[in-house]
């Protein structure tokens, strides 16, 4: 298997990926409001790729602002059921991570279960507030977000 970046071709079956791995609404939730009409963070979708050439998992990442700040928006992170457990999310979460600043972004966002993402370094954001209706303790960062306060919004330079 390979770490890739994503390319159009891949497209089909990363969303297929997505709709087996999330619920039907995801596309209902509130970070997917920042990532309508916007494209992705170039460099930060990538893949998994299988030695058969099919996908294991995928993540992409998307660019917002919190007031005058940039960041990452990491997600969706996806690992295909019959992989999971494997470290494959953690791979792909450590990749984006490592790469991240040196790319320029020196924070990034994510709404997820902070169990799961305090072992790569996320932490609770206090007064980052995401589009309703988001739990505040979802709502985790990695990286130079001290004193960043302020609504999440698209970026859409």
């Amino acid at each position: 298997m390979e770490l890739l970046d994503e390319t159009k071709g891949d497209m089909p079956q990363v969303e297929a990926l997505y709709d087996l791995c999330f619920a039907p609404g995801r596309k209902a939730l509130s970070s997917y409001r920042l990532r309508e009409d916007v494209p992705p963070a170039p460099g930060f979708c990538r893949v998994i790729r299988e030695d058969g050439g099919e996908i294991g998992g995928a993540i992409r990442c998307w660019p917002i602002r919190v007031e005058a700040h940039d960041a990452l928006l990491l997600g969706p992170v996806a690992v295909h059921p019959t992989r999971q457990g494997e470290g494959l999310g953690g791979l792909m979460i450590r990749d984006v991570l490592e790469r991240a600043a040196p790319a320029g972004w020196d924070r990034v966002l994510l709404v997820g279960d902070a169990p799961y993402y305090t072992r790569f370094g996320f932490k609770r954001l206090n007064g980052v507030v995401m589009p309703p209706p988001t739990n505040p303790d979802r709502v985790l960062g990695f990286g130079a977000w001290a004193g960043v306060r302020g609504r999440v919004r698209k970026r859409l330079d």
